[in-house]
């Protein structure tokens, strides 16, 4: 975060909370000139620290009412396996988080669907595309937290 200041930090609070904001309301929350704020979003966006806007959207509106996470376990580390596997999941949908991990286990995924049922689906999807040493799946019972906000 060397590259950013306090100003650049205000402004991207801003815009992790409400990414709608007009120019002018975000000026007025940082105290800075319409224009400096323009210009500080613009090189935010150009190095890397802005990836995009979007939309977020509630999963249960959207009928994903679901959530599971996929752990794995693999006894392939190979440069091949792991570009296949990239391309499974991202060729998944349903998986909206994918991590790759330092410990026991080797990735944690993150799975949103309408139903055990769609689950069920998925699970054997996943598991007849490519060869994977144990997996393990936990249904989430409540969402307790979630925020897009990056503590800056």
């Amino acid at each position: 975060m060397s590259d950013i200041d306090n100003d650049d930090r205000a402004i991207l609070i801003e815009l992790q909370r409400d990414a709608t904001l007009s120019l002018e309301r975000i000026a007025q929350r940082v105290n800075l000139a319409k224009t400096t704020v323009w210009n500080r979003i613009q090189k935010l966006v150009q190095n890397g620290t802005i990836l995009r806007q979007a939309a977020i959207l509630d999963p249960r509106k959207v009928g994903l009412r679901e959530t599971f996470f996929v752990s794995i376990r693999t006894g392939q580390h190979e440069r091949d396996w792991l570009e296949r596997f990239k391309a499974v999941i991202e060729d998944m949908p349903e998986i909206t988080e994918a991590h790759r991990l330092a410990g026991t286990l080797d990735y944690l995924l993150k799975v949103q669907v309408a139903s055990t049922e769609e689950f069920d689906r998925f699970y054997k999807d996943l598991v007849a595309r490519i060869p994977i040493h144990d997996v393990s799946s936990s249904l989430s019972m409540e969402q307790m937290k979630h925020s897009l906000e990056l503590p800056l």
